[in-house]
């Protein structure tokens, strides 16, 4: 009686551990998602945090936030500026696109269209697409986060 107990209990214990959702998988992103940052629900964020979408090779993105698509520019055509050796290269206020790194980011800054977050509850959209196929083939992901 023991030992069927036991196997019950070893069972159910594998049962659970075989059937839980985590991670990536629990997030809901979609395939061509391989990280977001501030991550979905996240709470007690900074009013200046760096939004951040990791994708998979091949796609290419917009952000919208609190419905307000931010300009986009991309890190190839800004590495083309002239700088003198050892300067920065200047950044505008825009969401930048790193197609290297198939990564696109936003922070509010001065003189951005969202120079930064109220608090409360802010949406964010991505709207991304596979390079060869063009934007008029986007596909979309929600999510919100909430500043303090």
């Amino acid at each position: 009686m023991i030992s069927f107990g036991l196997s019950i209990g070893v069972l159910l214990i594998v049962f659970g551990v075989n059937s839980a959702t985590t991670g990536r998988d629990a997030l809901g992103y979609p395939d061509a998602i391989i990280d977001i940052s501030p991550a979905p629900n996240d709470r007690q964020v900074l009013s200046q945090t760096e939004v951040n979408v990791d994708l998979q090779d091949g796609y290419e993105a917009v952000l919208i936030l609190d419905e307000i698509e931010i300009p986009t520019e991309r890190l190839d055509n800004l590495a083309s500026q002239i700088v003198k050796p050892g300067q920065q290269i200047v950044l505008p206020p825009t969401a930048i696109y790193d197609q290297g790194n198939s990564r696109i980011r936003f922070e509010p800054t001065e003189g951005a269209v969202i120079e930064s977050y109220s608090v409360g509850v802010h949406q964010v959209e991505i709207l991304y697409w596979r390079i060869e196929d063009g934007r008029n083939s986007a596909r979309s992901f929600t999510w919100t986060f909430e500043v303090l």
